[in-house]
C-alpha cells in the first residue's frame, strides 16, 4: 500500500518514513531535504483539503457538484466555475437556442449557478437534448460535460461544427454485474484503441470491441487491458492525446453505457482494466475544449509561456489552483466509480515532472537532474495526490503506471517513504533500442552487453513495464518491428503453404526472440499494442487530409491472423504460448533476473529468473551444441517454450522431449553454483523450467 490509510478517517494525515527510502537508495541522502520539502507540500495540501473539503475523497466529487445535477424532485441545478467570466447563459434545443433566456447567477469564489425547475415533475431538459454554455456570449461546452457528440460526418470539415454537449440522463443506467478482479500477480497488458479495433475501414464501437476483441485478448493470455483515446477528443488523429472533454467517454465509439458494459464484461472475463489518462496537458480548442473557458488565458491553466506546451501546441495545467486540483482529482474518481476502471496509465509524466517538459534534455541518471530547479515540484505534488486518491478509493488495489523516460528516483516508491506513489513506470528506452538496432546495425554487430544493459537498467525496487513496441512504434512515420524486419515481404512472403524466404525466416525468428527476451528480462510487467503480437503488417495512420481521410490504415487486420494459410497465426500463437507460460511459471513477479552470459562473439544471452532459465542465440548463422551455461540450482530442466517450435513458425531444430541435467560435482560456472550443457540453434530463444513442484 502507498499509505496506511483508513478511508473512514478523512482527517488522517500521512507521516513520512523516509529512512526506508534512504536505506534502499543511499544516494538519495544528499537530497533528503528536498524530498522532505516535496512531501511537506503534499502533506500541506492533504491538511488543507481535509480542513476545507472534509477529505480528499469528498474533494474529488466535483463531478457531483459542477455541471448539471438532477435533484430528487427533478429540478436541474447547473453550476460552473468561471472566475473571469462576465456572464454565463445556457442554451440548447430545450429553449430553441435562445441565447438570453437562461442566465446564470454569479456567486462567490468564481462560481455561477442556474436552477431549471421541473415542469409538471419532468426534467426541463430531456435526455439526449443538445445544449451549450455561453460564456461572455461565446459558445462553449461545460468542462464537466458527461457526453458530447461530434457533428455529422458530412459537416465535420465545415465551419461551426464543433462538438456539442448532450444532456445525458437516461432513465435506466447500465448496472455493473461483475466484481473487480483481484490485482494480477504478473501484469500482462494489452494496449488497445477501440476505434481502430475492427478489420474494416471504419471507427469501431465499444460494443463490437466487447464482443469480438475481448475474447481474443483473453485467448492470448493477457490479464490487463489498457484503453487508449477514451477521454473525448475532437481530433481523432490525436490518438486521444488532445483531450477536449475530460469527463466524457468518446461518443464516436458509442454511449457511456456501452463503455460501462465493455469494462464490466472485461471484469467478468478476469481482466483488469486501466485507462490511459491525460492530465499532463489539454487541447487548445476553445469552442469545444477547456482553453479560454472563462474568457481568460488562465482558468485551469497557467497564464503566459508556462501555460503552453511548445511542441504539443496544448495548454498546461496549474496544479496549485484549488479548482484545477478538484477538476483533475474528480476526473480520476469519476472514471473509477462511474465506469469501473481499476487504475490508470498516466500519459506525459516526463513532461509534467520538468519545467523543460523534457524537451532537448538527455537524462544521464545523475541525481542533480531530478532534484534541481528544473523539476516542477507542483506537478510532482499533484501526482502524489492523484496516487494517494487512487489508493484510498480502491483500497490499495488500484494500479498506476507512469509514462516517464527520465528515470526520476522514487517515482515508483510509496508516498509514505517520500516517493511519488506510482506502481510501475514504462521502460521506454527498450523499444527505442530495438528500432535503432534494426535500422542501423547488421545482425553481426548486435551487442549483447548493450542489449542486456538497456533491458535491465532500472532503479532497484521500482517496478517497470517492459515492452518491445507500443502504439508509438506503430504510427505512420515509423514502422513496427515486423515491418522493419520483413518490409514488403509481409505482403508477398507470409504464406504457410510455401517455404519461408530468408527475410521472412529471420523476421519471424527475431520477432519472437525479442518479445521473449523483453518479457523475461525488461521488467515486472509486460505490454503489447493491439495487433503487434501477430506482426501487423502496416503502420497506423488516422484519417486526415494528407491521406484523403482514409481509414485504410486505422484498423487492425484480424483477417490475416485468422487465415490458417498465413504465418501471422504462428506469431499470434507464440504470443499466447509466451503469456500462458508466464502465467504458469510467474517470472514477472519474481526478483530481477540474474544474467550469467552475454557473449559478444557467440551472440548468446543466458539468464535465470525464479524457476526458469532463458537462453538466446542471436547469431545469424552459428548454432552451438553442448554450450556450457551457469545454473544456480541443480536438477533436471525441461524446455517449456521454444521460439523454434514448428507450430509457432519455427523449424523444430530442438528435440522438445529431451531434458537437460546439471553437472554433478560442478565447481560452478559464470558466477552460478553449477553448470549445464544445452543445444542453442542460431536465431532461437527458449525457456527451461526446473522439473518439480515449485514455480518461478
Amino acid at each position: 500500500m502507498l499509505l496506511e490509510a483508513n478511508k473512514d478517517s478523512d482527517d488522517e494525515v500521512p507521516e513520512l518514513e523516509i529512512q526506508k527510502l534512504l536505506d534502499r537508495d543511499p544516494y538519495l541522502t544528499d537530497h533528503e531535504e528536498e524530498i522532505k520539502r516535496r512531501f511537506g507540500e503534499f502533506k500541506t495540501f492533504v491538511i488543507d483539503i481535509n480542513s476545507r473539503e472534509g477529505g480528499i475523497e469528498k474533494f474529488a466529487l466535483g463531478h457531483k457538484k459542477f455541471g448539471f445535477q438532477v435533484k430528487n424532485n427533478n429540478d436541474i441545478l447547473w453550476t460552473e466555475w468561471a472566475p473571469a467570466a462576465r456572464s454565463l447563459h445556457l442554451m440548447g434545443e430545450f429553449n430553441h437556442w435562445n441565447r438570453t433566456s437562461h442566465e446564470f447567477k454569479k456567486l462567490d469564489y468564481g462560481r455561477w449557478e442556474l436552477l431549471l425547475p421541473a415542469e409538471n415533475g419532468k426534467l426541463a431538459i430531456g435526455h439526449g437534448t443538445k445544449v451549450k454554455v455561453l460564456v461572455n456570449g461565446q459558445v462553449r461546452i461545460s468542462p464537466w460535460a458527461s457526453f458530447v457528440v461530434q457533428p455529422s460526418k458530412e459537416r465535420q470539415n465545415k465551419e461551426g461544427t464543433a462538438y456539442c454537449q448532450q444532456f445525458w440522463f437516461p432513465e435506466e443506467k447500465y448496472v455493473m454485474k461483475h466484481p473487480r478482479p483481484p490485482n494480477p500477480k504478473s501484469l500482462r497488458i494489452y494496449e488497445c484503441h477501440v476505434g481502430i479495433s475492427s478489420w474494416e475501414g471504419k471507427v469501431n464501437t465499444y460494443t463490437d470491441f466487447t464482443n469480438t476483441v475481448l475474447p481474443r485478448i483473453v485467448k492470448l493470455g493477457y490479464n490487463t487491458i489498457q484503453l487508449m483515446a477514451v477521454m473525448e477528443h475532437a481530433y481523432y488523429g490525436s490518438f486521444g492525446y488532445q483531450v477536449t472533454s475530460f469527463f466524457a467517454p468518446s461518443s464516436r465509439y458509442g454511449s457511456p453505457d456501452e463503455l460501462r458494459e465493455l469494462v464490466d464484461t472485461a471484469h467478468g472475463l478476469g481482466l483488469t482494466v486501466l485507462l490511459d489518462v491525460v492530465h499532463s496537458h489539454a487541447s487548445k480548442n476553445v469552442e469545444d475544449g477547456l482553453n479560454m473557458w472563462d474568457g481568460s488565458e488562465a482558468g485551469y491553466f497557467h497564464a503566459g509561456e508556462r501555460g503552453s506546451h511548445p511542441l504539443w501546441d496544448s495548454r498546461l495545467f496549474d496544479y496549485t489552483m484549488w479548482e484545477t486540483l478538484r477538476f483533475l482529482l474528480s476526473n480520476l474518481r469519476m472514471w473509477i466509480e462511474d465506469f469501473g476502471f481499476d487504475g490508470f496509465r498516466f500519459d506525459g509524466v516526463t513532461s509534467m515532472l520538468y519545467h523543460s517538459r523534457g524537451l532537448g534534455q538527455g537524462f544521464s541518471g545523475g541525481y542533480h537532474e531530478y532534484f534541481g530547479p528544473n523539476t516542477d515540484v507542483e506537478a510532482v505534488v499533484y501526482l502524489m495526490l492523484a496516487n494517494y486518491l487512487v489508493e484510498r478509493l480502491l483500497d490499495g488495489q488500484g494500479i498506476t503506471i507512469a509514462e516517464d523516460v527520465s528515470g526520476m528516483p522514487a517515482l515508483c516508491r510509496p508516498i509514505r517513504e517520500g516517493g511519488t506513489g506510482f506502481h510501475y513506470r514504462l521502460a521506454m528506452a527498450v523499444p527505442d533500442m530495438w528500432i535503432k538496432y534494426l535500422k542501423e546495425k547488421s545482425d553481426e554487430d548486435w551487442e549483447m552487453g548493450h542489449i542486456v544493459h538497456t533491458l535491465t537498467n532500472r532503479r532497484w525496487g521500482e517496478k517497470c513495464v517492459g515492452y518491445a513496441e507500443s502504439h508509438d512504434q506503430a504510427l505512420v512515420g515509423d514502422k513496427t518491428l515486423a515491418f522493419w524486419m520483413m518490409d514488403k515481404e509481409m505482403y508477398t512472403g507470409m504464406s504457410a503453404l510455401y517455404p519461408m524466404s530468408l527475410v521472412v525466416s529471420r523476421g519471424m525468428a527475431l520477432h519472437k526472440m525479442i518479445r521473449l527476451l523483453v518479457h523475461g528480462l525488461a521488467g515486472e510487467g509486460y505490454l503489447n499494442f493491439m495487433g503487434n503480437e501477430f506482426g501487423h503488417p502496416e503502420w497506423l495512420d488516422f484519417p486526415r487530409v494528407g491521406n484523403g481521410e482514409s481509414y485504410h490504415y486505422a484498423r487492425r487486420q484480424w483477417n490475416l491472423v485468422d487465415d490458417q494459410t498465413l504465418l501471422y497465426r504462428c506469431l499470434n500463437q507464440f504470443d499466447a504460448a509466451m503469456n500462458h507460460m508466464e502465467e504458469e511459471q510467474g517470472w514477472l513477479n519474481q526478483e530481477p533476473a540474474y544474467v550469467s552470459t552475454k557473449h559478444e562473439g557467440d551472440k548468446i544471452i543466458v539468464f535465470e529468473r525464479g524457476n526458469c532459465l532463458f537462453c538466446f542465440n542471436f547469431h545469424p548463422t552459428q548454432s552451438v551444441a553442448d554450450y556450457k551455461i551457469g545454473v544456480e540450482v541443480e536438477g533436471e530442466y525441461r524446455i517449456v517454450l521454444d521460439t523454434d517450435w514448428k507450430e509457432l513458425g519455427g523449424h523444430g531444430s530442438r528435440d522438445r522431449s529431451v531434458s537437460s541435467n546439471t553437472v554433478a560435482d560442478s565447481p560452478g560456472y559464470n558466477g552460478r553454483k553449477t553448470e549445464m550443457m544445452v543445444y542453442l540453434p542460431s536465431g532461437t530463444g527458449a525457456v527451461w523450467a526446473r522439473v518439480g513442484p515449485s514455480k518461478c
